[in-house]
């Protein structure tokens, strides 16, 4: 018969048992990865130090332990000292045989989200790749034609009707390199996996930022140095922190701000697909600004093809970056408020038997 322990160990939400005093008594690994610390380091310490929720839970949770009854607690926002809050359900239940202690486990609906996310964010992209490179085809032959017959035009013209055809010309052109990134983004080539150091990465990105369009920013880092190899294509993953980077030097404006770069391990972060197949991600990469956040009518779909909140803005950079991860089989996700976004990567590691090979 399997033991209780192993039960506990397997849950796959974060679970915590707390006593009478509103301590920690135990939690399992899910929950030492909610925390981003170990069970030694918080048995023992306030639980409602520690998991911060955003809702008067403590009244409730008294009178659950009073009546000895079970607590359901939806949609709350639910975080710790070392992460963004996550919309999350409560299930809040006594322990039998243990007065006074009471079973917490938190389940976020990212974590619900994860199981088809992935599968619909890939079937939307490549719908939407085969219309763009179609469109992108057909539009450049006669916007060759338009910009061409402008710049004719333009030789007999006055000054004041040269701003006519020079409008046209710049517009033409700047559709022209539009229709070059949506071939770009269809033109994307599977990832050529291998071992990579993501430190490496992040660190060329960082060092490009700074020596362009982030020049304004302050880029701090904040590395687990004993972070396992990444399984995944250099160049494309330098592509996807460099998209981010930017995203976040445009968004502080010409007086700049700070972008903090993360790295850490969550043994317990799994995508869950519709299939019911299952992929460890437990290599986590966070770029963090101070800026003034992503519009509201634009967050739910930010990764989606052409969905931009800067003007004149392609809406093609997160859609490709959410493109080479969902081809990494990795996850990405979003939180952001004023002064604080937060776009997180989950990278699986390198397979057993690779781990000897070259790294990149």
């Amino acid at each position: 018969m399997t033991s209780d322990s192993t039960i506990w160990a397997s849950l796959p939400v974060p679970a915590f048992l707390i006593d009478a005093k509103d301590n920690i008594r135990d939690v399992n690994s899910a929950g030492e990865g909610f925390l981003n610390a170990s069970a030694k380091s918080v048995i023992g310490t306030p639980a409602w130090d520690l998991i911060a929720i955003d809702a008067p839970i403590e009244e409730a949770f008294d009178r659950a332990r009073r009546n000895g009854t079970p607590l359901f607690v939806n949609d709350v926002d639910v975080g710790s000292g070392s992460r963004a809050p996550l919309q999350c359900a409560l299930q809040i239940a006594p322990l039998q045989d243990h007065p006074g202690t009471m079973i917490l486990m938190i389940s976020p609906r990212e974590l619900a989200g994860r199981m088809t996310q992935s599968h619909s964010v890939k079937s939307a992209a490549q719908s939407a790749i085969g219309m763009a490179e179609m469109l992108a085809h057909e539009i450049k032959n006669p916007l060759a034609g338009i910009t061409g017959a402008a710049q004719l035009l333009s030789m007999n013209l006055s000054k004041e009707d040269l701003e006519l055809t020079d409008l046209i010309v710049a517009e033409s052109r700047r559709i022209v390199k539009l229709l070059e990134q949506v071939e770009q983004f269809g033109n994307l080539s599977a990832p050529d996996f291998r071992p990579v150091n993501i430190h490496d990465v992040l660190d060329r990105a960082r060092r490009s930022a700074l020596l362009g369009f982030g020049a304004h920013m302050r880029i701090v880092e904040d590395y687990d140095p004993s972070l396992p190899m990444v399984y995944g294509d250099p160049d494309q993953l330098l592509q996807v922190v460099l998209n981010l980077l930017k995203n976040a030097s445009e968004a502080a404006g010409p007086k700049g701000g700070t972008i903090r770069i993360r790295s850490y391990f969550e043994h317990s972060f799994r995508l869950r697909r519709a299939d019911g197949s299952g992929q460890s991600l437990p290599l986590q990469v966070e770029i963090i600004d101070d800026g003034p956040g992503l519009p509201d009518k634009i967050r739910a779909d930010v990764f989606d093809p052409f969905v931009s909140g800067r003007e004149n803005g392609t809406g093609l950079g997160l859609a490709l970056v959410s493109k080479i991860i969902s081809d990494h089989d990795g996850w990405i996700s979003v939180t952001s408020v004023p002064g604080h976004t937060l776009f997180r990567l989950s990278l699986p590691r390198v397979p057993r038997g690779l781990d000897n090979k070259e790294t990149t």
